[in-house]
């Protein structure tokens, strides 16, 4: 078997919907889908469904267009309570979630242990000298703000810094638990390293990219590959030689101008 990886498919874009349907079979292998499968219960439902029928495993992290509470869907439940409904349909799905054990894998002879993450943001990737504020208040009078601001909603955390500490709480116990004989191969929606979140365009947008606090996580948790999306930046990159994978498809406007194929991308074994 291989490990492979895809994020940001935003299926609810149509120019999206022909190019994730025509991903193809390869039942004997995992697939992570890292976060921003789409907006709706049911488009998520659709196409989380749709792959598993493709790959022996599908694991989804969740991205923050998942957790948008939007008037059209019809789950209508905020922050906390929306994760867990979308947790209970991927396990309906028979997909992973970061709720579940952690998997030992073995894909042609490179062992090691399969890590979904949720962890969200906090605004600590701000510029230096500002505080949270400052940096928000900034973005809005540039008008570059996420839509997180009016749509993910953190209930019953008093903000989304709150709810990314608690969910960095909680998976470091679990973490502090792993083997240490096997290498992680970890899966999140967000850069996972301060240094990859580079945008050259949109410099303001890094407030909504992750946490300063998984900086030393690949050495820490002695980390084999680390997969991510978010940005619509694909590439690979190394970190103390440490493989971090972008892996996301974006929007049409973004992926027109990239030679393809827009397929799932080989994490394990480690490509040659």
């Amino acid at each position: 078997m291989k490990l492979l990886a895809v994020s940001d498919l935003h299926v609810s874009h149509k120019m999206n919907r022909p190019v994730v349907e025509a991903i193809p079979p390869s039942p004997n292998d995992w697939l992570i889908v890292a976060g921003d499968v789409a907006e709706t219960e049911s488009d998520i439902a659709h196409t989380l469904g749709e792959l598993t029928r493709k790959f022996a495993r599908v694991v989804w992290t969740p991205g923050n267009h998942e957790l948008w509470t939007t008037r059209d869907d019809t789950l209508q439940a905020r922050g906390v309570e929306r994760y867990e409904r979308l947790v209970e349909l991927c396990r309906s799905l028979g997909v992973l979630t970061p709720e579940d054990p952690y998997e030992e894998l073995d894909c042609e002879g490179s062992r090691f242990v399969l890590v979904p993450l949720f962890l969200g943001y906090d605004y600590s990737l701000r510029p230096a000298g500002k505080t949270v504020e400052e940096a928000l208040a900034a973005c809005y009078e540039s008008g570059i703000v996420c839509s997180d601001e009016f749509m993910l909603h953190p209930d019953p955390h008093p903000d989304r810094a709150a709810w990314c500490h608690e969910r960095i709480r909680i998976t470091e116990e679990r973490l502090n638990e792993l083997p240490g004989d096997l290498p992680v191969v970890f899966a999140n929606h967000y850069p996972l390293h301060p240094s990859l979140v580079v945008l050259p365009r949109i410099p303001q947008f890094s407030l909504w990219c992750g946490t300063v606090l998984t900086a030393d996580w690949h050495r820490k948790y002695n980390a084999e590959a680390m997969v991510y999306g978010h940005l619509h930046i694909r590439g690979s990159y190394l970190v103390d030689d440490v493989r971090f994978e972008e892996v996301s498809l974006g929007y049409h406007r973004e992926w027109r101008h990239r030679p393809g194929p827009y397929l799932p991308r080989q994490i394990m074994p480690p490509p040659a």
